[in-house]
């Protein structure tokens, strides 16, 4: 069997190994010509001339003893020494390659991440994979507006083929969260496949990306088009954040403060954002007309992006409005429905698993909570949502399930949760870490199977989770006169990239590799 310090010897090292072998096979043959070369020079038939014999005989005896021995010698001396030479020489190498603490070769294989190097990466690979699904949605649906569904269909796909992968590298990364698996390589290839989830979302989405810009006519002065549809839909929002701006007073002489915390600054948030694209609707008009469709698409894309989440920030405000009215109406049939499960549970007949001590303490729990619910809908403004996630909440821990109104209250109250937890992620995403948006994922997977409570609860921890990450990254002077061009609202959600100082690309429908591709120069 080979040796592993062999396997791994790399081939140079091999090639220095030869060139020594050769030179003491050189020094050898050195020494072994010396030795020859006597021996010829003796037994050479030279004629020479005769001498007397006497002195002059025993002179030359002596002279060519003193030959022959200096001749045997010096060789031997030269051989031995470049063996020795060679010799000292591998060992010498051999000894330093063994011992050898700083970098000679590049190892074949990369050394394995350590566990947290993994979690870095895929935290890094689910934020920039859900960037580019919301990125590539809203895009997507100035496409449409313009195309219709049939022309926009293959980019439809890539998208919800995107947002499948997406969302199972949450669910794995919600699993690993939860320590499942356990064992140390199993979640290795767990993490493996977190990352891997979201680099195919990303090559579907960059697979699509020079098609949709072909069909909107980037490179053929097509710009003019697509600017009607966002010019368009900025009236209507320009007109929306009016009506808003009416509705939002009212509702706050309807209701609690609390009511209304979670679209708090909305309404100077969308008009921030208007004000930006207004500035970049201009200058995409200016730069079509001077046939600069680079420069057009540029700024196209980057008011198109302030359009679109100046809808998702006034959409907030009249999704609340309607909310709150709904609930509002919910809550005296939501205490009836609670009254009666709390009876039956009394009587005994509720199906309930706890113990009678259990029991009276939860009994006791819900009575106040209807009680105090009760006082609030005679004592004045209140926050109808919050009462109907107490009631719920309440009759369950008794009854262990929900029916009838209840149900209904408490299907109403996580669709408001997920929703206020996915509007606020989407307009602040430039500072919303991986964190947040796992549990927004969860959220959203937990709504779908119907499993309200859970939802909604789990949506309120990603929105908390969402609004700590901004207040770190620290949120920008929004208005007209702290910031007048709305660039630093533009960088706070994701509209510009934030790669150079003046804020960056816009962020375009696609992948890692495409979505910037709108950049300056």
């Amino acid at each position: 069997m080979t040796s592993s310090l062999i396997r791994g010897r790399p081939r140079r090292a091999t090639a220095h190994i030869r060139v020594w072998v050769t030179h003491a096979v050189l020094g050898a043959l050195a020494g072994v010509g010396w030795l020859v070369l006597p021996v010829m020079t003796t037994e050479a038939h030279d004629p020479v001339p005769v001498a007397t014999v006497g002195t002059v005989a025993s002179a030359a005896s002596a002279e060519e003893g003193g030959t022959s021995a200096a001749d045997l010698v010096l060789p031997l001396l030269v051989g031995v020494t470049a063996v020795v030479l060679a010799g000292y020489g591998y060992l010498r190498r051999t000894r330093r390659a063994r011992t050898r603490t700083t970098p000679g070769t590049v190892s074949a294989q990369p050394p394995t991440p350590t566990p947290a190097d993994s979690e870095r990466q895929a935290r890094a690979a689910l934020r920039l994979a859900d960037d580019c699904v919301r990125t590539s949605r809203e895009e997507l649906s100035f496409v449409r507006d313009r195309f219709g569904e049939k022309q926009t269909e293959p980019f439809t796909h890539a998208l919800r083929a995107a947002e499948t992968e997406l969302a199972a590298a949450f669910a794995i990364w919600r699993r690993y969260e939860e320590g499942v698996p356990d064992d140390p390589s199993a979640r290795r290839q767990a993490l493996v496949g977190v990352i891997g989830r979201c680099a195919e979302a990303g090559r579907r989405l960059d697979g699509e990306a020079e098609a949709l810009d072909r069909l909107r006519g980037f490179d053929e002065g097509g710009v003019g088009a697509a600017l009607e549809v966002a010019e368009g839909r900025f009236r209507e929002l320009t007109a929306r954040v009016v009506s808003a701006q009416i509705t939002l007073p009212a509702l706050q002489e309807t209701y609690a403060p609390p009511a209304l915390e979670s679209v708090t600054g909305y309404l100077e948030q969308a008009k921030d954002r208007l004000v930006f694209a207004t500035a970049r609707l201009n200058e995409a008009r200016q730069a079509a007309d001077a046939d600069d469709s680079r420069r057009a698409a540029r700024q196209l894309r980057a008011g198109e992006g302030a359009v679109a989440q100046a809808g998702v920030l006034v959409g907030g405000v009249e999704r609340l409005a309607v909310e709150l009215r709904e609930a509002a109406g919910l809550v005296p049939a939501a205490l009836t429905g609670a009254e009666a499960q709390l009876a039956a549970a009394r009587r005994g007949t509720g199906g309930t698993s706890l113990t009678a001590g259990e029991l009276h303490a939860r009994l006791a729990h819900a009575d106040g909570v209807l009680a105090a619910v009760r006082e609030e809908l005679t004592g004045g403004p209140y926050d109808p949502l919050d009462a109907l996630r107490r009631i719920t909440r309440a009759a369950e821990r008794v009854a262990g399930t929900r029916s009838g109104v209840l149900d209904t209250a408490g299907l109403l109250t996580a669709r408001s949760s997920v929703a206020g937890a996915e509007e606020f992620v989407a307009v602040h995403r430039g500072a919303v870490g991986a964190e947040p948006r796992a549990r927004l994922a969860e959220a959203v997977r937990e709504l779908g199977a119907g499993n309200a409570g859970r939802a909604g609860a789990v949506a309120g921890a990603a929105r908390e989770l969402a609004e700590r990450d901004v207040r770190t990254h620290g949120t920008p002077h929004i208005g007209a006169e702290a910031d007048p061009t709305g660039l630093a609202g533009a960088v706070l959600g994701g509209v510009l990239l934030a790669e150079d100082p003046d804020g960056g690309p816009p962020a375009a429908y696609g992948g890692p590799r495409s979505r910037s591709r709108h950049h300056a120069g």
